[in-house]
Order: C-alpha cells, then sequence, then structure tokens
C-alpha cells in the first residue's frame, strides 16, 4: 500500500456504535462549517461599501497572513490542552467575523471579521485530523481514516455548492442581512455539533488554572516534541514535504479557473458552471481516495504525472470544453491530497500529532502565498493557459519522487521507536 492508515493491523471486527457516531458527527460539522451563503457574495458586498481592487486585496492577505500566525500555535494548544475545544472555538469566532461584516460594513470591520475567521480555520487545522485519527485508532478503525477524511471532504464541497445555490434566492427575500444571519446559524451548530464529538487522551490536558509560566514552559515542551519528530523521523518529514508540495500547487490555480475561463471565452454567466466541472471532479477525487489505498508509490507516480499532463492540456486547449480536462485533473490531485494526509498521520508516532499537522499546514499556507506571487509575477508575460501548463511541471517532480521511493520504505522501527518515546518523555518532563 501506498499510504498505510494504521501502525498496526486494524481489527477485523465491523467498527461499532461508536466509530459511526463519531463518522456522522463529523460528516454533520464538515457540511455546516462550508455551509455559509455569504461565501459566492462577499466579495461584492466589500466593493458596494466601496473598497477597492487593492484594498479587497489587503483583506485578502490578512485573511492568509492570519492563519499562518495561528497555524502551528493552534497545534501545539491543541495537543496540550483540548483538541475539541479548538473545534468548538473556530467556528464561534468565524461567527463573529461574519456577522461583523454584516453589522459593521466598513474597510475596518471587514478586516477585523477576516482575522477573526483567519483564526477560527486555523484553529480547526490539524486538531480535526489528529482528533478523527485518534479516535479511530483507540477504536481500531484507523483503516478507515482515508474513507471518513474522503467523505467529509465531499461533504463540505457539496455543502460549498448548496450554499452557493441558495445564495441568490436568499439575498433577494433578505438581502445581505439574511445571508449573514444563514451564515451565523450554520457556524453556531457547527460548534453544536464540535462539542458532540469524543475526545479520549492518553496524557493528561492542561490544567486551566496552572500558572503563565507552567502553560508557556508546556506548550514549549509540545512544540519542541513536535519538531523533534519531524526531525528524527525520515517518514513523517518525507509525508509532511509531499503533503505540502501536492496540496499547494492546484490549490492555488483553484483561484484562477474564474480568469481562466473568461480567457477561454466563456461568458461572465457561464463561468459559473466549468467552476462546477472542476469541483465535481474534486468531489469526485474525494469519495474514491478509500479505492486508491492499495496502489503502489509507481503507480501512484504515474497518475499524478498523468494529471499534470491532462490539467496542462485542459487549460491549453483555449475552449470551455477544456474544463472537463482540469475537472478529471483535479480528481487525481484531490485523491493523492486526501492519501498523503493519510500517511502523514500514520508515520506520526509520538505526542504532539496536531502540533506536527499544522506544520504541515503552514508549510502550505507559506508555499501558497509563494506561489501567488510567482503566477502574479509570470501572468505579466503570458496568459493563463501557458501558466497553468507551466504550473503543472511540479507535479512530475512529485511523480518522480513517489516512482524512487523504495518499495515499503520506512523508518527502521527502532529507530521511530526511540524518537517517538523521546519525544514523549520531553513532553511529560515539562508537565
Amino acid at each position: 500500500m501506498l499510504f498505510p492508515t494504521s501502525r498496526v493491523p486494524a481489527r477485523p471486527s465491523t467498527p461499532g456504535r461508536r466509530v459511526r457516531q463519531l463518522e456522522r458527527r463529523l460528516l454533520a460539522y464538515a457540511g455546516l462549517e462550508d455551509l455559509i451563503l455569504l461565501y459566492p457574495v462577499y466579495a461584492v458586498l466589500f466593493a458596494e461599501h466601496g473598497l477597492s481592487t487593492a484594498e479587497v486585496s489587503s483583506l485578502f492577505a490578512i485573511w492568509s497572513l492570519t492563519g499562518l500566525l495561528v497555524e502551528v500555535p493552534s497545534g501545539i494548544w491543541a495537543d496540550a490542552v483540548s483538541r475539541r475545544a479548538l473545534l468548538i472555538a473556530g467556528p464561534l469566532l468565524t461567527a463573529a467575523g461574519f456577522a461583523l461584516w454584516v453589522l459593521l460594513p466598513s474597510y475596518a470591520g471587514f478586516a477585523l471579521g477576516f482575522v477573526l475567521w483567519g483564526t477560527g480555520g486555523a484553529l480547526r487545522s490539524g486538531a480535526m485530523e489528529a482528533l478523527v485519527y485518534e479516535e479511530l485508532d483507540r477504536l481500531g478503525a484507523a483503516s478507515r481514516y482515508v474513507r471518513l477524511m474522503g467523505r467529509a471532504a465531499a461533504v463540505s464541497m457539496a455543502a460549498t455548492a448548496a450554499a452557493t445555490a441558495a445564495a441568490g434566492p436568499v439575498f433577494a427575500v433578505g438581502g445581505y442581512g439574511a445571508l449573514g444571519v444563514a451564515s451565523v446559524a450554520a457556524c453556531l451548530l457547527c460548534a453544536v455539533t464540535a462539542a458532540a464529538l469524543p475526545e479520549h487522551r492518553d496524557g493528561s490536558p492542561a490544567d486551566p488554572a496552572e500558572g503563565t509560566d507552567r502553560r508557556r514552559v508546556r506548550y514549549a515542551g509540545t512544540l519542541t516534541a513536535g519538531l523533534r519528530e519531524v526531525r528524527g523521523s525520515r517518514s513523517v518529514r518525507n509525508a509532511l514535504v509531499m503533503t505540502v508540495v501536492l496540496s499547494t500547487v492546484w490549490g492555488a490555480l483553484d483561484e484562477y479557473i474564474p480568469l481562466l475561463a473568461t480567457e477561454s471565452g466563456a461568458a461572465t454567466q457561464e463561468v459559473p458552471f466549468l467552476a462546477l466541472v472542476v469541483w465535481a471532479g474534486v468531489t469526485m477525487g474525494s469519495l474514491l481516495a478509500a479505492r486508491a489505498e492499495a496502489l503502489s508509490a509507481r503507480a501512484m507516480g504515474a497518475v499524478v504525472a498523468a494529471a499534470g499532463a491532462v490539467m496542462a492540456a485542459g487549460a491549453l486547449s483555449g475552449a470551455p470544453a477544456g474544463f472537463a480536462l482540469l475537472g478529471l485533473a483535479f480528481l487525481a490531485f484531490q485523491l493523492a491530497d486526501v492519501l498523503a494526509d493519510a500517511r502523514l498521520q500514520s508515520a506520526i508516532t509520538g505526542p504532539s500529532r496536531a502540533t506536527v499537522t499544522s506544520l504541515a499546514g503552514l508549510g502550505t499556507g507559506v508555499a501558497t502565498l509563494m506561489m501567488y506571487a510567482a503566477y502574479g509575477a509570470a501572468s505579466r508575460h503570458t496568459g493563463h493557459g501557458p501558466l497553468f501548463a507551466l504550473f503543472a511541471l511540479p507535479y512530475l517532480g512529485v511523480a518522480i519522487a513517489l516512482a524512487r521511493r523504495p518499495s515499503g520504505c520506512t523508518d527502521d522501527p527502532a529507530d521511530a521507536a526511540e524518537a517517538a518515546e523521546a519525544a514523549e518523555i520531553n513532553v511529560k518532563r515539562l508537565q
């Protein structure tokens, strides 16, 4: 298997009631988190209140930078305190941000809303993956991780599509106020769902009453344990890098799909439908991830290389029909993305799972900002089609790296166990 999902064989018995409860609650959380009716129109809201394109771009920068600054600290907090607590707090902060947009529609209100939204998203990042993997592993069902996370991603995308479809009729009835109320309500329900998620930790969480200095020592120990695992485990390090590379390129290119569509001759009213074709592919990639677990490294490398070629062909076609090829390519990228996350979770053995996952999120965030800068600079010299083809090249490098990986290549079990034990002892010593 290319991306094993458990360090020990899963129990052969059928997953019990608690596994099914976890699955239902996670899917509800994923759906409610993206059932945001403000999504398709918030840029229009900003423009209607007098913001220029440069000001709107600065808001996006504030959003991205907030996520980057909070990403790793939130992972440390999730490992040291409670992952479920962060999954509750994230939607509440996001709800407050959306409320500000409607109640205080000004640059300052929009900026503060993005800070709250960026913080809420960062709190979820890392904490969700760590909680789900360890709860499944505790129940002997870690082999279901890929299938569950793939389904969660598909539900999230379906919720976004539903919110997009509902935004127009709701706006016609109640304007931005109605969209804001619906979006805040979805976030509040998401927080309630998070409160129902199970959390069983091997270590003792931090005491809320402990002193500031003691908390700082605990958090520093958690970060040190996470960094030590990345440095000391080749499997973790390789999986982290692969996760960053796989998710960065296509995740950044997604923002430019509308511009590629208009360049290809699509009318404005046709652009959402072409984007929907691409995201249908992404949804299918999420659903098919579990079936691809048994692919060898070389086979997966061939899939990624073919996807890069298909994306380039679709983008260079210069026709709306090429978006079907883009959808097929994004299907493969999303599938590989889900499997890479599963491989990272399986490779982590120490106590700082959310911290390590957040380090991957930080790497993805930084790489995405660099990708935006590179795309923007290159766009002065060529069109979107050639740029999509150019940025397909990194996937050729991914394919080569996968093809060169020896079969069954992992850390020495003794070395991995020693690194994990040292990291755990380090955290406990500082507690």
